[in-house]
């Protein structure tokens, strides 16, 4: 004797659908639970690399030659790979420097990592490009390809596998830059009451640094590391000069000026960054509303491609069902 057949939907068993979905959202939940359970602390990291900086900048002013060089060598891999480049004169200053900023303004503290970035431009062409000559040309594995086909697909993964390096830099810069900018207008008021209360810059940078260093840890960690140069460098504009390259934004760099200028001619900090809080919060509030006024253009897609068919099967199911059924039943 067979099993009772289950409910169909279009001839589909709605029995086993549900079974899928249940397990799908069983998953969902898990992950969920994973992930709030393993929040990872931002101020942990961000400690670390404030100190490094503090150990940094205290022993190039009062260790010894050993102990300076100590901290400033680069690791064996490092070694290697600068090795490597300078061999096949891969090695441009400029080149190294540009890649050093921008690993800086990424939220990465290790210099070392701008020799593999100019090492993977120049090696991930040759073993991706080597590959795809392998796979489409020599072993065949696409016979239907056209030679123009054949001839994209190679060129295609030359330049992608170029680029991404740079491509994966930018990006980590973008976001680091997009969440520094967040936090700016706050940071400054902040920076306003720390000021009015008395507190020099740099006692300022740092209480600032602490405060938002939940809530903002990308623009915490940099106004720490401010507040760690304005204690140990001898120039204070060099210290704020590093803030404005850390970060590529132009509201840093006239946050900076504004500091510079401060510093240099004597004019009252408050009311110059009351001024510039302002006009960040209103840039702010400019950008959101020209992002509410994309949201219809943008929710045609997903409407036409998610919401629609869906809206379409809920409300002609039923009916479908009906007419099928009536159809059936008269046979």
């Amino acid at each position: 004797m067979q099993p009772a057949a289950g409910p169909t939907l279009l001839g589909v068993d709605v029995i086993w659908v549900a079974t899928i979905l249940s397990g799908v959202a069983t998953m969902a939940v898990l992950i969920a639970i994973y992930a709030a359970t393993t929040v990872k602390d931002p101020m942990a990291r961000r400690v670390k690399a404030l100190n490094e900086r503090r150990e940094q900048l205290k022993a190039g002013i009062v260790a010894s030659t050993n102990k300076r060089k100590k901290l400033t060598n680069q690791n064996a891999a490092a070694d290697k790979v600068r090795g490597i480049l300078s061999s096949f004169k891969m090695i441009q200053d400029d080149q190294l420097k540009k890649t050093q900023v921008k690993l800086m303004q990424a939220g990465i503290r290790a210099k070392d990592l701008a020799f593999f970035i100019i090492f993977a431009r120049f090696v991930l062409p040759v073993v991706l490009g080597a590959l795809a000559i392998l796979f489409i040309y020599v072993l065949d594995f696409f016979p239907d390809w056209g030679g123009i086909k054949r001839y994209a697909v190679t060129a295609g993964t030359l330049v992608l596998s170029y680029k991404a390096p740079d491509i994966w830099l930018k990006n980590k810069v973008t976001k680091r830059s997009h969440a520094v900018r967040k936090g700016l207008p706050d940071a400054l008021d902040l920076l306003v009451i720390c000021a009015e209360a008395g507190l020099t810059v740099d006692a300022a940078f740092g209480r600032v640094s602490r405060e938002l260093g939940k809530a903002y840890p990308e623009l915490g960690d940099e106004f720490g590391l401010t507040a760690i140069e304005l204690g140990f460098l001898n120039e204070r504009r060099q210290a704020f000069e590093n803030l404005s390259t850390r970060v590529d934004l132009e509201a840093i760099r006239g946050v900076v000026t504004t500091m510079i200028q401060t510093e240099k001619y004597g004019t009252p900090l408050a009311s110059a960054l009351r001024v510039l809080s302002a006009e960040f919060r209103n840039e702010r509030m400019m950008r959101a509303e020209e992002k509410a006024a994309r949201l219809p253009a943008i929710m045609t897609v997903p409407l036409i491609l998610f919401i629609l068919p869906t809206l379409f099967v809920v409300i002609l199911g039923p009916a479908a069902c009906s007419i099928s059924d009536s159809f059936l039943n008269a046979k």
